[in-house]
């Protein structure tokens, strides 16, 4: 047991939590038993607020413990993470501000919301929705994933109930403070999360490199290893195998950033368009952050780090790399410190996450089949029951799979969330796919990416399938034709349903067009997608009066 890294971590835990307790009185507005306070913050986060918010949204314990693991396994492959980070902002600068716009003209909480009122289809709604659900369970799943491993390195090493004991109390903390504050108490320890983590990555990034005789060092005893490895995918540079992979992944990961619920959270909990602007301008530096994190999995190999074993699995544990890597080579004090700060790192995001989840559920399954005539109250009490229960269900999720690298929950999740584009992002510009077409390729795109992940091995965990998201060529069947058959270079599996989602539904919607078919009625007028926070009479937040501009008054 390592104790003095572990009373660092509660003590910096347990400050965070009196900050989650807290935040329920922080730019409160007049209740908070209403979706727009506890699900969305008021939707008044400024700059700052917002910038740590969707930060501590997107760089989690994900970008702590999964990506060094990858490039630690297998190298250059594992960069991809920096890449999609920078092209994702300039893709969605200006999508984000007209759902943005017309979210906040019509009290839209969730981004199936805006489908609902975009095609009057509760139930293309209703499949967008648990999509969204679905897909953010293995992303919740990966940050608890990340703070198992940490406390695997602190010295909770164990199987069974009492092994994963620490990771169920920082649940229920995590639940209790989320139950009461909602969307604020993330918001106010992103403040501590990011702080954290920024010491952490420049200390590491400067002094370890010094340590160890410097990057060419770093460099060369992470070719030497790779090198001496059989797996022809690995190495410090790309091949010709896997560059493909390398640039879909990439840029279907890029694609998939925002249609996630928790970062279309983000964006509606901002005060207003000028705020998302400065933000897609400044979130690119937290890639720069990244790329220097990644590094540290060639740091890890030339320092000789070695994953622990799970004593419930028998097998080296790839997420404790990291953790390992800050153990062995950081004093105590400062290894306590970095262990909080990928704890803290993993509480941010998940509960953003199941408060997005919660906010689905609600709108577009309770009030939608349930009971629709839900008051505000009782959408809030439903929205904090049911974050509970996402978070209990990620618990079990992560007890009972017992994931290798957590980067393979990510992924499977990017694939299934790329299959609500159509219906989200490209719904924000046109109405041309028609509604039932949406449908139609939403299915397509959802069982084939299932069945070609399932197919898809890992023979270094062992697992026969959902081994990963990279697919060669040669297996891909198209009802019996296989049009690249024998090749090896590999793809991204989200990429490739995509295209069969868009190709399903532009083929539908032209047949159902020809036979003059309804594609609903759109609630949302040309002017919704540019209204900003200066907007005469908008629509009240939690009771509040409508905003109007400020009376102008002569000199």
């Amino acid at each position: 047991m390592q104790w003095v890294e572990l009373i660092e971590f509660v003590l910096l835990f347990a400050f965070v939590t009196v900050i989650g307790f807290v935040a329920a009185r922080w730019q409160s507005g007049k209740t908070l038993e209403h979706l727009d306070e506890w699900g969305l913050g008021g939707r008044k986060f400024g700059s700052w607020v917002t910038w740590f918010l969707v930060g501590g949204d997107l760089y989690t314990a994900y970008t702590f413990v999964a990506v060094p693991a990858l490039l630690f396994g297998a190298g250059a492959t594992g960069f991809f993470a920096l890449p999609y980070t920078i092209i994702a902002y300039p893709l969605v600068f200006l999508p984000v501000l007209r759902m943005w716009s017309v979210s906040r003209a019509r009290g839209y909480v969730t981004p199936a919301d805006f489908v609902r009122g975009r095609y009057g289809s509760s139930l293309l709604a209703l499949l967008v929705a648990i999509t969204g659900i679905v897909a953010t369970m293995p992303y919740i799943a990966l940050q608890l994933v990340g703070l198992e491993a940490v406390l695997r390195s602190m010295g909770f090493n164990g199987g069974g109930f009492f092994g994963h004991l620490p990771l169920l109390i920082a649940f229920i903390i995590l639940a209790l403070y989320t139950y009461q504050s909602g969307l604020r108490a993330p918001a106010l320890i992103a403040f501590v999360k990011d702080i954290l983590i920024y010491l952490v990555i420049l200390v590491a990034i400067i002094y370890l490199p010094i340590k160890l005789g410097g990057w060419s060092e770093i460099f060369g005893a992470a070719e030497d290893k790779f090198d001496a490895t059989p797996a022809p995918a690995d190495g410090i540079l790309l091949n010709s195998n896997n560059q493909l992979q390398y640039a879909t992944l990439a840029f279907g990961s890029a694609l998939a950033l925002f249609l996630y619920p928790h970062s279309v959270t983000g964006v509606l909990a901002s005060r207003g368009r000028d705020v998302l602007k400065r933000n897609m301008s400044a979130l690119p530096a937290y890639s720069l952050l990244l790329g220097l994190l990644a590094l540290l999995g060639f740091v890890a190999i030339a320092a000789g780090t070695k994953p622990i074993t799970n004593n419930a699995t028998g097998r080296p544990d790839g997420n404790t790399i990291i953790p390992e890597l800050f153990n062995g080579q950081f004093p105590s004090w400062f290894a306590g410190i970095a262990f909080a700060a990928i704890g803290i790192g993993a509480l941010v995001p998940a509960a953003i996450m199941s408060i997005a989840a919660a906010n689905l559920w609600t709108r577009n399954v309770y009030k939608e089949y349930v009971r629709r005539d839900a008051s505000h109250a009782q959408e809030a009490k439903q929205a904090k029951i049911a974050s509970l229960v996402v978070k209990f269900g990620a618990v079990v999720f992560i007890v009972f799979i017992d994931p290798q690298y957590a980067i393979d929950l990510q992924l499977i999740g990017g694939v299934i969330i790329l299959q609500t584009l159509p219906a989200v992002a490209i719904a924000l510009y046109t109405r041309w796919l028609h509604r039932w077409a949406l449908v139609a390729g939403w299915a397509v795109g959802l069982l084939w990416g299932m069945v070609m992940l399932y197919g898809i091995p890992n023979p270094a965990t062992g697992r026969a399938h959902f081994g990963g998201s990279a697919l060669a060529l040669g297996k891909l069947n198209i009802f019996g034709w296989e049009p690249f058959a024998g090749s090896t270079v590999q793809i991204y599996v989200g990429f490739v349903a995509l295209a069969g989602n868009l190709l399903v539904a532009i083929i539908v919607s032209l047949v159902i067009r020809r036979m003059n078919v309804s594609n609903g009625v759109d609630e949302t007028t040309g002017e919704d997608y540019h209204v900003d926070e200066h907007t005469e009479n908008l629509r009240p937040i939690a009771g509040e009066e409508p905003t109007r501009p400020a009376p102008v008054t002569s000199s």
